[in-house]
């Protein structure tokens, strides 16, 4: 038995990383170190930026990009994927830290890698791929709406408390105090977002966030020497930066908390898994590459189980991280690993300089991060899609900033499953025929020498024509109900039904017995070869009898024509 896991977690689990050093060369390093140094120094200001938006201290954040950032490129299934602290996540962890704790978040993360490693063993990782649209355009809206809206407080510098974690109470209590706005906070919010959209009009190799902030900082630096102006709040005002490597450190783990918290690990093990390889897709898109998705999702499993530990936030692969590796020459894992240890060293030698970076112009950056998470441009192309779509898409999205994640994808799910049932149920015709049946049009003759079959008198013949599942068997009986007589035979065609459900089943048996109730013989014609055996094993070829199950029209006329007779 445990040959047999292990056969299975070899057949899917399949690191990049070890595929591309079989080829590696010098020049391919140069490229990745280049690569992973300019993605190191992205990360920097996004990775602490993060984790204070998240309700953890700035050191975390960036511990997370050192150790997710490693694992998931040493062990994923995308050659360029950079993982680390994303936007999306904020949300989901500053809701459970409020309502779990530290020690929540740490369970609630540590469970979610495991259920990323169980997808990935389960060959799970295509089926991710297949979460409706509209459900992931409107909870990555609602998240950018989210953060633009957490970051309020410190862009306008407001002197206020504790700031409810309810979307319209926090938006109540900013207009309450729309009074303590400080304007040297709000200048100096408003100069990052101007410098990080501008900088790359003069340069895409050096993020706008980092200079930014360099620039930032000193301003603040400056005025708080030279002009006396103290009020505008920093890193160091809030937080007490560590620079030292924490320990690791296993939380201990209870059946209650661990029941409590299924439900947040849940929806963190499925944002990460849709974020890492939506990711990988763009990528593999532009390098012309495949990615590994099992492989992928078992390489973040692993990182979401080994960066709490440490003391980390959830991570998953970040696209516009990734797009700057791949941008920058990187095309092997090596350059995510770069990355990471790049992130070390500044952890290790220049993280105490982070207390002087202006909070205001964390804001900033959070900002430009939500409008360009945003996705604006495709929530309103979607607003001119069917109304089911729409219906999915406004309700996730208001479900997400509203109330949370968690319950804005299940209810999209929940929605978006019945809408597609009910869209297949639409598919499925079913039709009465009285009079004489087009040969011309039939695919499941036997015979071509005549091009109209007449159907004798006290036949009727319906036709279903798609899946036969439980909308097509309600359907099947408002058709009977309103149009059918009582004849002696009825013929069910079946040749354009490539499916049937249980529910179906069901149905089909209701009729078959009911109309054998009333005196009426029902014959099968036509029935594909995988329905069939469906039905053979459930015992149809025994209620109807095996010559009352016909290969074709034809057939099941003339025999139709023996039972009237």
């Amino acid at each position: 038995m445990n040959q047999k896991i292990i056969t299975r977690v070899k057949g899917v689990f399949q690191p990049q990383s070890l595929a591309s050093l079989r080829n590696y060369d010098r020049r391919t390093f140069l490229a990745d170190a280049m690569a992973g140094l300019i993605v190191g120094i992205v990360a920097l200001p996004l990775a602490i930026a993060f984790g204070i938006a998240s309700g953890v201290s700035p050191e975390k954040g960036i511990i997370t990009a050192i150790v997710a950032g490693f694992i998931i490129s040493a062990l994923g299934g995308s050659k360029v994927q950079i993982g680390g602290p994303t936007g999306a996540f904020i949300v989901i962890v500053a809701g459970i830290i409020e309502q779990y704790g530290i020690q929540g978040l740490t369970i609630a993360t540590l469970m979610a890698g495991v259920f990323l490693i169980l997808l990935g063993i389960l060959r799970l990782g295509t089926i991710i791929k297949y979460i409706p649209y509209p459900i992931v355009v409107g909870f990555t809206s609602g998240i950018a709406v989210t953060i633009f809206t957490t970051q309020i407080k410190d862009l306008f510098g407001m002197s206020m408390g504790t700031v409810p974690s309810d979307f319209i109470e926090k938006w109540g209590v900013y207009f309450a105090n729309i009074d303590k706005i400080n304007p040297w906070s709000l200048l100096m919010g408003l100069v990052s977002i101007v410098i990080i959209v501008v900088t790359p009009r003069f340069s895409r190799k050096v993020p706008g966030s980092l200079i930014a902030i360099i620039i930032v900082t000193v301003i603040v630096l400056l005025l708080k020497r030279f002009a006396g102006i103290d009020s505008i709040e920093t890193i160091g005002d809030r937080f007490s930066i560590s620079a030292n490597l924490p320990d690791a450190v296993v939380p201990e783990l209870s059946w209650n908390v661990i029941k409590g918290l299924i439900g947040p690990a849940i929806t963190i093990a499925v944002l990460g898994a849709i974020e890492s390889l939506l990711s990988a897709t763009v990528a593999d898109g532009v390098t012309g590459d495949n990615h590994h998705s099992n492989t992928e999702l078992i390489g973040q499993g692993i990182a979401n189980v080994v960066s709490p530990i440490f003391g980390g936030i959830p991570a998953t692969g970040a696209i516009a991280r990734t797009m700057t590796n791949i941008n920058n020459g990187g095309r092997t894992p090596i350059a995510g690993i770069v990355h990471a240890a790049v992130l070390l060293l500044i952890f290790l030698f220049l993280m105490p300089l982070a207390q002087y970076i202006p909070m205001a112009c964390l804001a900033g950056v959070l900002v430009v991060v939500s409008y360009n998470m945003s996705g604006w441009r495709s929530f309103l192309s979607m607003m001119h899609n069917p109304k089911s779509d729409v219906t999915v898409l406004l309700l996730t999205f208001f479900l997400t900033i509203i109330f949370d994640l968690t319950i804005a994808i299940e209810v999209g799910l929940i929605c978006a499953c019945l809408l597609f049932m009910k869209r297949m149920a639409e598919t499925t015709e079913v039709k009465l025929i009285l009079d004489e049946i087009d040969l011309n049009q039939d695919a499941d003759m036997g015979r071509g020498d005549l091009e109209h079959l007449i159907i004798p008198e006290g036949v009727e013949v319906y036709e279903i024509n798609g899946p036969y599942f439980f909308g097509a068997g309600n359907r099947f009986e408002d058709i009977m109900a309103r149009y059918g007589n009582r004849p002696k035979v009825r013929i069910i065609r079946m040749r354009k039904v490539p499916f049937i459900d249980s529910t179906g089943l069901h149905n089909l048996e209701n009729l078959c017995k009911t109309s054998q109730r009333d005196g009426i013989i029902v014959v099968l014609s036509g029935v594909m070869p995988k329905v069939e055996q469906v039905l053979r094993n459930n015992g149809f070829h025994q209620l109807l009898g095996e010559e009352n199950i016909c290969g074709h029209i034809d057939i099941a006329l003339k025999r139709a024509k023996e039972l009237t007779a």
